[in-house]
């Protein structure tokens, strides 16, 4: 059985999750509670220095990186449902996996830290920085959804749980985008069962 370091308002640790469930492999969660600074306490750093969520464990091997530990899952147990064998289909995943992590996480990092978990506290040039990076972002997606059902054709991948963890984070602060692509394929997402069953208590 895999163990998985979480939290569960964690877009990272719960698209792990929802890869997991989807594919029925039997898992643990530790919960780790950031609220509290266990992230930063000597024995979490002792497994992730980075100090952050999700952490996988596999035996003897530890990972991290959210997205490294979705190729690994698929590699490990052949999920070419989620990971495509076809090499321009798999490219498209990769590319939306790096343009999730890369470009997206960070504005939606922007909005909801400092909208949301930081309060009065949070840093409100931010949230106007991370608002206004969401417009291009917003639009890439919505063009890039034109005329298909998920990111990388006419089935859901990993980069759609990976790119859907970050959508349902922007709700928390309300700041889902409405473009009209982006409404119909993140329905879809909302709809993969793992994708449900990773999502943290109403």
């Amino acid at each position: 059985m895999y163990t998985l370091y979480h939290s569960p308002y964690s877009q990272h640790a719960r698209r792990v999750v929802a890869l997991l469930e989807a594919a029925g492999l039997k898992y643990a969660l530790r919960h780790v509670a950031m609220e509290k600074g266990e992230h930063r306490s000597p024995e979490f750093l002792a497994i992730n220095p980075n100090h952050q969520v999700p952490v996988f464990i596999d035996g003897e091997m530890k990972m991290f990186e959210s997205n490294a530990i979705l190729r690994y899952l698929c590699a490990k147990h052949g999920l070419t449902d989620w990971y495509p064998q076809d090499l321009p289909t798999r490219a498209t995943v990769d590319q939306w996996l790096d343009w999730n992590q890369c470009r997206l996480f960070p504005s939606v990092r922007d909005i909801v830290l400092n909208k949301v978990f930081l309060g009065d506290a949070g840093d409100k040039a931010a949230i106007v920085r991370g608002e206004k990076n969401m417009m291009e972002l917003a639009a890439i997606l919505d063009a890039a959804l034109a005329g298909r059902d998920f990111l990388a054709g006419a089935q859901s991948t990993i980069a759609d749980l990976s790119v859907g963890s970050n959508i349902f984070q922007l709700g928390l602060a309300d700041a889902v985008p409405k473009e009209p692509n982006i409404h119909r394929w993140y329905q879809r997402v909302c709809g993969i069962e793992g994708f449900k069953k990773s999502l943290p208590p109403a």
